[in-house]
């Protein structure tokens, strides 16, 4: 997927991918391989050519659904709460403002992270009662490349018969992605041999980046490089976390959103005052930031004020 490269902080990136592999468990390095493939660990990346934005490359409709789903287990219960369904089946958000509010969160490494490894935690689970057996790396990007239902088919036939020409069974699929599907010379690919190239990209992207274990072997809950997250970990404590990385980690996005029952004012003004403690306790030598000081909103009432603060006009 080509998209337009927009500087990030790779540290904070990588701290929001290990706090969503604690949270979840699903397991670091294939979440840092797949940030790796589908961004280059950009959080503000955006497609050219489809509404995929941010470190995942969430398009508009997949990311309300995440939202939807797992908003409110990180305090985004005011955004899971804005959506619906019209008549059509397709997620809605009635106010404009609101609406883009939520898809903007796409540019939050914490958020992204965070519902990149919640929708890769669901899939796990279907794809392991369908399969019978334990999901890989492999497995799960498949999901995210033909949806879940398409992984499904993808994996069950190749089990029984790996040579079968994957163009043949998704057509639709390989007129789009007609490298994948076929090499060089025109030939058909077969679905194992998708599948290992596939499983050789999440490799390499997830080496890149100092992944230390195969990113597309089973998934463990292995936090790889980042060994202070413990493995499987406390996972409704680590949700609570998340709010204190989620502000953190957005000081140069673009929106303060209100939180429960506190206003847009007083909402810029707590962002402003805390990118001033930020910047000025990171700029002593050696000093380190007190991230429970920094977010007001506290994870029991989830009153997240998110950072963004380019739009506020000074």
């Amino acid at each position: 997927m080509g998209v337009e490269a927009i500087s990030g902080n790779i540290g904070s990136v990588r701290a929001a991918i290990a706090q969503a592999s604690q949270a979840t468990g699903i397991d670091f390095d294939y979440l840092l391989g797949q940030a790796q493939l589908e961004s280059g660990l950009n959080p503000a990346a955006r497609a050219g050519t489809s509404s995929a934005t941010g470190l995942y490359q969430f398009i508009d409709q997949s990311w309300l659904g995440v939202i939807k789903q797992h908003g409110s287990q990180y305090g985004l219960g005011w955004a899971a709460d804005a959506i619906g369904r019209n008549a059509n089946g397709r997620l809605t958000v009635s106010d404009p403002a609101m609406r883009r509010a939520i898809l903007d969160l796409r540019n939050n490494p914490a958020v992204a992270a965070s519902m990149a490894a919640e929708s890769a935690s669901d899939n796990k689970a279907s794809l392991e009662g369908s399969l019978g057996r334990g999901a890989t790396g492999t497995d799960l990007y498949m999901a995210h490349f033909l949806g879940l239902g398409g992984a499904r088919s993808f994996l069950k036939t190749m089990q029984v018969n790996p040579g079968v020409s994957g163009a043949a069974m998704f057509p639709a699929a390989a007129r789009a992605n007609r490298s994948i599907f076929y090499d060089a010379g025109g030939n058909a690919r077969s679905l194992g041999d998708i599948y290992q190239r596939f499983a050789a990209k999440l490799d390499k992207g997830a080496a890149q980046v100092g992944a230390t274990s195969l990113a597309s072997d089973v998934l463990d809950g292995n936090p790889g490089l980042m060994p202070a997250v413990a493995r499987g970990g406390d996972f409704e404590t680590a949700r609570a976390n998340f709010a204190q990385l989620a502000a953190i980690t957005d000081i140069g996005g673009a929106t303060v959103i209100a939180g429960s029952g506190e206003n847009s004012q007083s909402a810029a003004a707590w962002a402003k005052a805390a990118l001033a403690r930020v910047n000025t306790t990171s700029a002593a030598p050696g000093a380190t930031v007190d991230s429970t000081n920094l977010l007001r909103p506290t994870p029991n009432n989830a009153r997240l004020a998110y950072m963004m603060l380019a739009s506020l006009g000074g």
